[in-house]
């Protein structure tokens, strides 16, 4: 029995009209594939982590959340800063020496040792200098990264500027033309010029001021008087004491809403949000958070606040807008930092207790649901987390 003509032989006929279904059918599959790519594709990212206790720097790949790698930083590390503009990683530990990382290869690319203490650390907006806070020499640091011997990147100190008082924190104007330094014995927010490195002004501010945030259009900077219930402000430009603003709690920490019309404070020992207009230094509003809020991050487009609160072991999604907490999700046991992946597809949060770092789908925060992917151990006591943007970074 000979095959039907046009039949090819082997594969059975089709009619025209199935055929293009089937033809129909295949492309919608393939295209539905390549859909769910595009909405659920890995991240290709890693968590860089800093470990108090084990003074240690962990790398965990948010793709398929495995730990990359560790390597050993001096003592005592608190911050991990990406510098901008390079594929470097700057260590500042409270021992008195940065550590200065190459990844992803996590390659030790220098160690600057900067004297007794080393708190806070800033970079100029063209990342070719950086500033440093020693509270124990009473010392600002200013060093050129690319100066140092050797090679390119590898930096070393130009300058050091003596200030009395017990130094507590420092901040940079985003024009990166002034250093702001707040002090107590006396009270005190300090102003340094970056081109003269000298300084230009003083301000006195509340008891015991501390955490700085200074608005994007360099025009004010507040400071937590973390000894009483207020937050001071200043005009930066003219180096102006403006206010003293009563918030009802003991401030610990300092975020300003992106376009910079708002100032979100942690009352860590209160447990409270505080939500002051920055423009008219009026309190807006006030409510109850988790036990100790520690941190927080902003997405992007402002629309959510996540808040870690290290007292009870949770993450806070606030409504920016509507002011209303979207979701609560338990973390473990001590979150006290955290970051979004720059696509802000994953939140990680850094567990000091638990010396873990939790990988949580923003997503299902905001729908109200608790989606914790996973949690990847680390070493002992993180403190701090950073991610790269790895297709911007060295350009």
């Amino acid at each position: 029995m000979t095959a039907p003509e046009g039949s090819g032989g082997l594969r059975p006929p089709f009619s025209a009209l199935r055929e293009r279904r089937y033809v129909a059918l295949l492309c919608l599959l393939i295209s539905t594939f390549l859909a769910c790519r595009r909405n659920h594709p890995l991240t290709p990212y890693t968590a860089y982590v800093v470990n108090y206790q084990s003074a240690t720097l962990t790398g965990v790949n948010l793709a398929d959340f495995h730990f990359t790698g560790s390597i050993d930083v001096a003592q005592r590390p608190e911050r991990v800063l990406l510098r901008p503009k390079s594929r470097q990683l700057y260590v500042v530990s409270d021992s008195g020496k940065i550590n200065v990382i190459a990844f992803p290869a996590l390659r030790l690319a220098a160690t600057v040792d900067l004297g007794r203490s080393a708190r806070d650390l800033a970079f100029s907006p063209d990342a070719r200098a950086a500033y440093v806070l020693d509270p124990a020499d009473q010392d600002i640091i200013f060093m050129d990264c690319e100066g140092g011997p050797g090679s390119s990147g590898y930096p070393k100190i130009t300058s050091r500027l003596h200030l009395e008082g017990i130094r507590a924190d420092l901040a940079l104007s985003p024009d990166g033309k002034t250093l702001v330094i707040s002090s107590s014995n006396p009270n005190r927010l300090t102003f340094v010029s970056t081109e003269t490195r000298q300084v230009v002004g003083s301000v006195e501010a509340g008891q015991s001021p501390g955490p700085l945030a200074i608005l994007p259009d360099n025009s004010k900077v507040f400071v937590a008087d973390t000894g009483e219930e207020k937050v001071s402000a200043a005009n930066l430009p003219l180096r102006k004491l403006l206010s003293h603003i009563e918030i009802g709690v003991q401030p610990t920490a300092l975020l300003v809403k992106p376009d910079g019309g708002e100032l979100f404070i942690l009352g860590g020992s209160s447990s409270t949000l505080v939500i002051v207009d920055a423009f008219h230094d009026n309190v807006e509003q006030t409510f109850p958070l988790g036990t100790e809020p520690s941190a927080g991050v902003f997405r992007k487009d402002m629309s959510v606040l996540y808040i870690a609160n290290a007292g009870d072991g949770s993450v806070f999604a606030l409504d920016v807008a509507n002011r209303q907490v979207l979701a609560t999700t338990h973390i473990g046991m001590e979150p006290c930092a955290l970051a979004l992946t720059p696509d802000e597809r994953l939140l990680v949060v850094a567990d000091r207790a638990a010396s873990s770092l939790a990988i949580v789908h923003p997503a299902s925060l905001k729908d109200n649901r608790s989606d914790v992917v996973t949690t990847v151990p680390v070493g002992a006591a993180p403190v701090d987390v950073v991610i790269p943007d790895f297709v911007s970074a060295g350009k």
